[in-house]
């Protein structure tokens, strides 16, 4: 049931992107999104609300269905250190998962091409690590 509900949310996210880019006529990378409102350039009520978008469909999702695991740590510092680092990476890289992953690969993008390849390939060496120090 888990790969259900992964494949669930990759559709909607994958039509939202969709529907994003025919609407607007933009890429629906989150990170831009909020670098939008950071900045105030662009339609910052709209950015405001898609933006909220992200943070309130899955809470009541989860509110909804039993709230779910998570493992995520508990430490509220090291949260938001992780959320500043992940913020200051998508600034560096011109984009977000969902920016690159998302939206540049199905529009045949290099750049989202070669940039999901690097996440994607930072990832797995960065779990290898891990595991092989024990961490995991």
């Amino acid at each position: 049931m888990d790969w259900m509900m992964g494949l669930l949310g990759g559709l909607m996210i994958g039509c939202a992107g969709a529907l994003y880019l025919l609407v607007n006529g933009r890429v629906m990378g989150a990170s831009g999104i909020m670098g939008g409102v950071i900045d105030g350039s662009g339609r910052t009520v709209e950015r405001i609300a898609f933006i909220a978008g992200l943070i309130m469909v899955p809470a009541f999702v989860a509110w909804m269905t039993g709230w779910g695991q998570t493992h995520a740590t508990s430490s509220v510092g090291l949260l938001v250190a992780a959320g500043l680092l992940v913020g200051l990476g998508t600034r560096i890289g011109n984009g977000c998962t969902s920016g690159h992953g998302v939206c540049g690969i199905s529009r045949l993008s290099l750049r989202g091409i070669v940039s999901t390849v690097i996440y994607i390939g930072a990832g797995a060496v960065t779990v290898a690590a891990l595991r092989a120090l024990g961490g995991m």
